[in-house]
């Protein structure tokens, strides 16, 4: 299906592209459909994978480890990078990936198992490194929380990023990580526009309940920064310095950022967005971002895909390193510790029940 330029209410894409890998793909016939075609509801999907912790080697990724217990994601971020991996499983990476959502139903069975076996050495795990762990259903499935429980158990170090408020119902387990050292908590904040927010990042938390977050958080003493991420050169980089400040009055320790990526269907996905949203600085946007991407809209090379290079990218960082050091804000997360690190018990021990 080619991209619908209107998005369906409470959606980031406007269609659904056709996946890369697929020899055919067909058009639906909106004539012969009584209900709506672009407003479909959200399926989730069981995932029979058999292992969750995902290795990477990438020079540019701050962490090796990571844990995802959903795919796809129902924030329907309209710039997000993860939306081609669901190509990889059959699907498109438009509306499929915020509304067909894969549930790793045994992540916490699964993860145990791993931090079990003697070949795992005890490594950060980044939880959320692809999709958002925070998702809406995880309200529901508490299978993030159920996670934590394991890594709290095991005290092995764990970093979490989010744009979702419910990251603060699992505070008594992060408290707990807490006590050795083992964990940190980042909440993305892309903008601090309610209005931009509501289109871009459609099912996220609003930006005054991430801060409220890191506010939680904070006073439970549990060490919780802010990722200004991604930076969308000619839409939100302006307003990095008011960013900062209110994650560093919120409590804010430490602070990153990430400038966009457009990784293959990402790209188009992103310039439908534009021309619906933001049609007056779609080209000045577009213009910005292949200025910091070697005159492309994205440039998958080791070293430059998460920083970019030339004159903005070099703006941009010298202008978030110049805020953070006039809020006191950290340039990383604190270094968590892993020597506290026990095996799990064969059995299926609880430390925290469902709230």
């Amino acid at each position: 299906m080619t991209a619908n330029p209107l998005p369906p209410r409470g959606r980031g894409a406007g269609g659904n592209p056709p996946n890369r890998f697929a020899l055919l793909h067909y058009e639906r016939d909106r004539d012969a459909d009584l209900e709506d075609p672009t407003a479909p509801r959200t399926q989730f999907l069981r995932d029979h994978t058999r292992t969750v912790i995902t290795r990477n080697n990438s020079p540019d990724i701050p962490f090796t480890f990571s844990l995802n217990p959903y795919r796809g994601c129902e924030h329907g971020c309209a710039y997000c990078f993860a939306r081609p991996t669901h190509e990889y499983l059959g699907f498109s990476a438009g509306l499929d990936f915020e509304s067909r959502i894969l549930v790793k139903e045994e992540a916490p069975q699964l993860l145990r198992r791993e931090l079990r076996s003697p070949r795992w050495q005890p490594q950060t795990l980044a939880l959320s490194g692809v999709t958002d762990a925070y998702q809406p259903i995880e309200r529901k499935l508490q299978l993030t929380r159920r996670c934590l429980a394991v890594l709290a158990e095991c005290r092995n170090p764990v970093n979490l990023v989010t744009k979702n408020h419910l990251v603060t119902r699992d505070q008594d387990v992060l408290a707990e990580l807490n006590r050795h050292h083992a964990v940190s908590v980042g909440l993305s904040i892309t903008s601090l526009d309610a209005n931009l927010i509501r289109r871009l990042e459609p099912r996220s938390s609003s930006p005054s309940m991430r801060l409220e977050a890191i506010e939680i958080l904070a006073g439970a003493g549990i060490p919780v920064g802010v990722m200004v991420a991604p930076i969308i050169p000619g839409l939100t980089d302006q307003e990095i310095p008011a960013i900062l400040k209110a994650a560093a009055r919120a409590g804010a320790s430490w602070a990153g950022m990430e400038i966009v990526r457009l990784p293959m269907a990402v790209a188009p996905l992103f310039e439908a967005w534009l021309t619906v949203h933001e049609p007056l600085r779609k080209e000045k946007i577009l213009d910005r971002i292949r200025s910091i991407r070697g005159g492309r809209l994205n440039d998958p090379r080791f070293g430059y895909r998460l920083s970019g290079e030339g004159n903005w990218a070099q703006q941009i960082g010298d202008l978030f390193r110049v805020v953070c050091r006039k809020t006191g804000l950290r340039n990383e997360g604190p270094v968590l510790n892993r020597r506290a690190f026990r095996r799990p018990s064969n059995g299926q021990l609880e430390l925290f029940q469902t709230p």
